[in-house]
């Protein structure tokens, strides 16, 4: 996704499915979580492959030239994934199987994080392979550990942002009611009223929880257990489903993921908009951008107030297939270091993983979405942590479009949703 992204634990949902999965003993898939494959190659130095989904900003590319330049003999080769979330995780997923040591580190969306390490693919990063967690947003640490320890390094996190129209909405709406009141200025202007990302994919999930989340619903309850089948979940997927069916959401959006929602905004054919920080870079800068000088962000809505985001951003882990991991480790270290988080910021518009970058005048100067970001991910809710995750995903995924295209009624859709995710978190 693109998002890209991907704090705690994407995009979405309260709760953690407490599962057993592997703690030292061999793993599901292949691999061991301590010992194995992951005691081999820690004193390992040599060149090293990254792999990314499509670096839309050009950030991932300048900062591998540095490290390159600076390490000639360690250096790093760009792997280049299809901007599809669903299409990386696959991929990855080849190459662990097979074992293969030429994926030495690559970016891994928050939820497939546990995914990975209990399947025991992710190097832990502990003892030679530590990395200081001490100034990151303690979220974005919980959302790259599993089971207490750390898998992943946080490279960036994100939250959900409405983009509006500031010349035709001088004053932003903060609940979803409001913001569907200012449909009719949409209207007038001919142009669309709101769209998010609806496609049947990752980015639905994301929407779905956030709609759900936002109305005082909640996916899983505290304990783990799916929670659907709620008047406050109802109210969530409705918004959606009657937006949609009044034409409020266009027609078209049923398609759209991230690039495409993006590219509707910035053609100035809509008048709200749900993305991550990233279209802020785009949306300043490139040339065919419409809304150049007419962007306004704020906070998602939510029933009474600010609504919860789902919790975005990516992890970059170490294979335990990898010969060279001490190079890796220090990559990694490159990666979170203060500078590179502010380039990931301003070159790329992606939410820095460490704590005192919100806060720093210089760059909020350069980046105003910060204050709202940080709203943001503090009323951010997190996808579930569960080595299930693509199971779980799927049944938000099918039934929530299913609801909003009018295919089902939102309480069977909820329905099941709700038997299909009790389903799947019995290994089912």
């Amino acid at each position: 996704m693109k998002i890209k992204l991907t704090a705690t634990g994407v995009l979405l949902m309260a709760g953690v499915l407490t599962l057993s999965a592997c703690g030292g003993s061999t793993a599901p898939g292949g691999g061991t979580s301590s010992g194995g494959d992951a005691a081999n190659g820690l004193d390992g130095r040599g060149p090293i492959t990254y792999v990314q989904g499509k670096d839309n900003n050009n950030v991932i590319r300048p900062l591998i030239a540095k490290w390159n330049s600076a390490h000639p003999n360690e250096k790093v080769t760009f792997k280049e994934q299809t901007d599809q979330a669903d299409q990386q995780h696959d991929d990855l997923v080849q190459h662990f199987q097979a074992k293969d040591a030429g994926y030495d580190v690559m970016a891994v969306d928050l939820v497939w994080t546990a995914e990975f390490a209990a399947k025991g693919w992710l190097q832990p990063l502990k003892d030679k392979m530590a990395i200081d967690t001490a100034g990151m947003l303690p979220s974005t640490v919980e959302g790259a550990s599993y089971k207490g320890t750390l898998y992943a390094a946080p490279e960036s996190s994100d939250g959900g942002i409405l983009y509006y129209r500031k010349d035709l909405v001088p004053t932003p709406p903060k609940t979803w009611d409001e913001m569907m009141g200012m449909c009719s200025i949409a209207k007038q202007n001919n142009i669309g009223c709101y769209a998010g990302q609806f496609s049947k994919y990752e980015g639905l999930t994301v929407n779905a929880a956030e709609a759900i989340n936002s109305a005082g619903g909640s996916v899983l309850d505290p304990d783990g257990k799916p929670s659907l089948n709620t008047a406050e979940a109802k109210s969530g997927l409705e918004n959606l489903a009657k937006a949609y069916s009044d034409g409020d959401i266009p027609k078209e959006a049923i398609t759209y993921q991230e690039e495409q929602s993006r590219q509707a905004f910035q053609d100035g054919k809509l008048l709200f908009h749900r993305n991550w920080p990233y279209l802020y870079n785009l949306a300043t800068t490139e040339g065919s951008s419409k809304v150049k000088d007419k962007l306004g962000m704020t906070a998602l809505p939510g029933k009474d107030g600010p609504g919860a985001s789902s919790l975005g951003g990516h992890n970059v882990g170490v294979s335990v297939y990898s010969k060279n991991k001490a190079t890796a480790a220090d990559f990694l270290k490159f990666i979170t270091s203060e500078e590179s988080q502010r380039f990931f910021a301003t070159q790329g518009s992606l939410a820095p993983v460490l704590t005192k970058l919100y806060t720093d005048q210089e760059l909020v100067k350069k980046l105003p979405y910060l204050p709202v970001l940080k709203t943001s991910i503090e009323n951010a809710v997190p996808r579930p942590v569960t080595p299930f995750y693509p199971a779980v995903t799927k049944a938000i995924q099918e039934n929530a479009y299913s609801a909003i295209k009018g295919e089902k009624s939102v309480d069977a859709a909820l329905s099941d949703m709700q038997k299909s995710i009790e389903s799947a978190s019995a290994g089912q």
